[in-house]
């Protein structure tokens, strides 16, 4: 079944959120009448390569035409036609942004699909979404309308100010004009009292003026600092979340829009501020409030502004390299990586030449890393608006790299204190520019980064940005492994979950996770309260195996994303469960059931195990020898199932696979992963590697699980072997045997 058929069957509430993904970005009516050509296409590649984002952009709006010439409706012809225009002039000239969003949405999709698969969502995501309410969002948005609405009305009562000081200058210079023999004549006395009258008018307006400017300055301060800064932190927080797997970020296009609208009306303040600098000039009087009040309110303003532009400073994308674009904030020397930066302000006034630098370690204090950097590439570009967003200024450095610095005496200094995957770095961004008389300084850096100079590093790397983000909200705590805190296991399992559903399309169940968390923690009543360290979590080793718990959890990621995607997709394999939990499910099951598993006591290694009944009623399970990616690259698994063989005491070789559990026939469940090419080998005959197992027996002894040959027979082989070879084996009891 497709990912778009069952995001169709999800509840309500699970689609409110599919709902949220699509927008003018990317409609969901292409979503719909492309579902299977889009979920066809290789997106996260796409998105970090422009040739390739290219080509897909060409085949969706073909794609698209085919759509328009099949529909019969003309309604949904015309909308289609008008969305591919809409689609064709926004991401024409930058097709790797569409990419990125239909990569971002699928991404989100999968891990809808897990979330829905749990009886529960994790705490984690609970706050999240509470984070991010409608309500919340709804009260800032009518704020924010109704301070740019009394700004604007400002605007007004200035103009009236205006008016009222025009009249009575006027009135006045006309009254100064008069010869000194009418000043004392009693139209002269009514027309001086007229003037008072208008003066003590014009008193009152001013400081009606500035107490309704000091209000909403008020308001704008209690804006930013109770809902603006907090949201903005809010969006910094789930950002972290998303770089490690979490629901995907939105939100910085309505921060955007807040952030725009009250610098907007600050500015506007000012301009109506320095205009009634302009009025006194041309009128003052004794105890006039304006000169009183207005150095004043202008000082908070500008500091206000200051403070705002300032904060809106952000790292919009967090440093990444190409090769790994799910995992974020892990730099490789030499390998390129990119990152973007982005102003949440959007003023006329700073829309040219805004250069911003970006430095490695800015200002790190001596001995606090062992190894420095620096990069190697240009460090500095200009800001540009982004023609296919809502207009914003960003700029991407998309070839950045690093260099390690040379040590003299081949000495680095402070060596030991931490492990190359717990020292932590990050990248800094500075710009400057003048606007409207102010100079703001602007800078931000990135989430703590970790620098491997060997692929291998790369899961200790990832577990260091999992477990920091996870942890702290701190933007940049570079001594968080010197004591590194403990995690909750509903906290971790959680994130484990996202790992699932990020790199292999499924998350976790709770049947799954609560092995895992047996397995990490022992045998316990319940894990929810239970801590686990960072010493627990990637650096001991499991007891009585020579690999730690995140080492073994990270191969089977990699195992499923280049060798088990399909089948793991389809919830085919069980994957994580005991021995124990493997004998209760199998035992009353039909001759033949088997149920896959991942191995506890290999690398990046998955198993079948099958039961068989003797003629006495004794229960027997057997377990192939555990498949790893050398001989998974080989042959596809699903093949290994269809054509597996048991060898036992000369008896032809059958398959002892008939039914995966709880009772699917095997061909039901995996014939679509078949792999049904016929070897073009002409004029040699074609052959089929067959994955076989021989059963020994040896009376007194526990036997190992079936061996597989390396690599699996082909048929030629294996019949060689049958008519010339005579198998004289005693039967042998299964391990699993009672």
């Amino acid at each position: 079944m497709s990912q778009w058929k069952q995001i169709q069957q999800l509840e309500i509430r699970l689609l409110e959120h599919v709902d949220y993904l699509y927008d003018d970005n990317f409609p969901m009516d292409i979503r719909q009448g492309l579902a299977s050509w889009i979920e066809s296409q290789d997106w996260d590649s796409a998105a970090n390569n422009d040739s390739m984002a290219a080509v897909l952009f060409t085949n969706l709006l073909s794609q698209l035409d085919r759509v328009c010439s099949q529909e019969q409706d003309f309604l949904q012809r015309h909308n289609m036609k008008f969305i591919k225009q809409q689609i064709q002039v926004k991401y024409k000239n930058n097709p790797e942004h569409l990419a990125k969003v239909i990569s971002t949405c699928l991404r989100e999709e999968r891990r809808i699909l897990s979330s829905a698969c749990m009886q529960e969502q994790g705490p984690l995501e609970k706050s999240l979404q509470n984070s991010v309410a409608f309500e919340r969002q709804k009260n800032m948005d009518n704020r924010v309308a109704i301070i740019r609405s009394s700004v604007q009305l400002m605007d007004q009562a200035v103009k009236y100010i205006e008016d009222m000081q025009d009249d009575f200058d006027f009135r006045y210079k006309t009254l100064q004009s008069r010869d000194q023999t009418e000043r004392n004549s009693d139209m002269m006395k009514q027309e001086v009292t007229r003037l008072q009258e208008m003066l003590n008018g014009l008193d009152f307006k001013r400081k009606e003026i500035l107490t309704k400017i000091d209000a909403i300055i008020k308001e704008i301060d209690d804006l930013m600092s109770s809902q603006l800064s907090p949201e903005l932190q809010d969006w910094k927080r789930r950002q972290q979340i998303a770089s490690i797997g979490g629901p995907l970020l939105t939100g910085l296009d309505q921060l955007q829009g807040w952030f725009t609208l009250t610098v907007q009306s600050l500015f506007q303040i000012k301009r109506q501020l320095d205009k009634l600098g302009d009025l006194v000039a041309k009128v003052t009087y004794e105890s006039d409030p304006i000169p009183l009040q207005k150095p004043q309110m202008e000082e908070r303003v500008k500091c206000l502004i200051y403070h705002l532009i300032k904060s809106s400073f952000v790292v919009e994308k967090q440093p990444c390299m190409p090769t790994h674009p799910q995992k974020p904030l892990i730099i490789k020397t030499g390998v390129q990586f990119t990152t973007k930066v982005r102003l949440l302000v959007k003023l006329p006034e700073v829309d040219y030449q805004l250069k911003v630098k970006t430095t490695f370690d800015k200002d790190l204090p001596p001995g606090r890393v062992s190894r420095q950097f620096f990069i190697l590439t240009n460090n500095t570009k200009i800001m540009d608006i982004e023609d296919y967003s809502n207009g914003c200024l960003s700029v991407e450095f998309r070839h950045l790299q690093l260099k390690e610095k040379k040590y003299i005496n081949g000495t680095k200094g402070n060596e030991g204190l931490l492990s190359v995957t717990e020292e932590l770095h990050y990248l800094s961004f500075e710009a400057s520019f003048t606007v409207q008389g102010l100079t703001i300084d602007l800078e931000t850096c990135s989430l703590p980064l970790v620098v491997i100079s060997n692929v291998s590093q790369l899961p200790g790397g990832w577990a260091s940005v999992i477990w920091y983000n996870l942890l702290t909200d701190e933007p940049r705590n570079l001594v968080f492994f010197g004591n590194p805190p403990w995690a909750t296991w509903s906290q971790l399992s959680e994130v484990l979950s996202w790992q699932f559903s990020t790199f292999a399309g499924r998350g976790l169940n709770r049947e799954q996770l609560s092995m895992l968390g047996e397995k990490l923690l022992g045998q316990h009543g319940g894990y929810s309260d239970c801590h686990v360290t960072w010493s627990k979590f990637c650096k001991e080793n499991i007891p009585g195996k020579p690999f730690s718990f995140w080492m073994w959890l990270d191969s089977i990621l990699e195992l499923i994303k280049k060798h088990l995607l399909p089948v793991w997709n389809d919830n085919y394999i069980m994957g994580f469960v005991s021995k124990e939990m493997e004998r209760t499910l199998l035992k009353d099951r039909e001759p033949g059931t088997f149920l896959l598993r991942f191995s506890e006591s290999h690398l990046g290694g998955i198993t079948f195990t099958w039961v068989e009944h003797s003629d006495n009623g004794e229960v027997k399970l057997n377990s192939v020898e555990p498949y790893t990616k050398s001989r998974l690259s080989a042959l596809p698994f699903a093949d290994i199932i269809r054509d597996y063989k048991v060898i036992s005491d000369g008896v032809v070789p059958e398959n002892p696979l008939k039914f995966l559990y709880p009772d699917i026939p095997k061909d039901e469940a995996f014939r679509r992963h078949y792999n049904s090419h016929p070897n073009k080998a002409y004029p040699y005959i074609p052959s089929t590697l067959i994955p076989i197992s021989e059963l020994r027996s040896n009376a007194g002894t526990t036997p190992p699980p079936c061996q597989s040959p390396e690599p699996p027979m082909t048929p030629g082989e294996f019949n060689m072997l049958n008519e010339h070879l005579c198998f004289d084996m005693d039967n042998m009891n299964s391990p699993y045997s009672e």
